[in-house]
């Protein structure tokens, strides 16, 4: 199981997901990115932030 906290890319966000795989967690945190901060383009470097705060359950 892997978790991501949204909170540490994007401060005051408390947004948390959690899957089986960082590739779950991506799935997720595109659309809450769209929904909830309005960032339709997710650049390569915007997950490989994700990638690196995702920690292991």
């Amino acid at each position: 199981m892997k978790t991501f906290a949204c909170g540490d890319v994007v401060p005051g966000c408390s947004a948390r997901f959690s899957a089986a795989d960082e590739d779950g967690i991506l799935a997720q945190v595109a659309g809450h990115a769209a929904h909830d901060h309005g960032i339709h383009d997710v650049t390569p470097e915007l997950v490989q932030a994700v990638r690196d705060r995702i920690v292991s359950a």
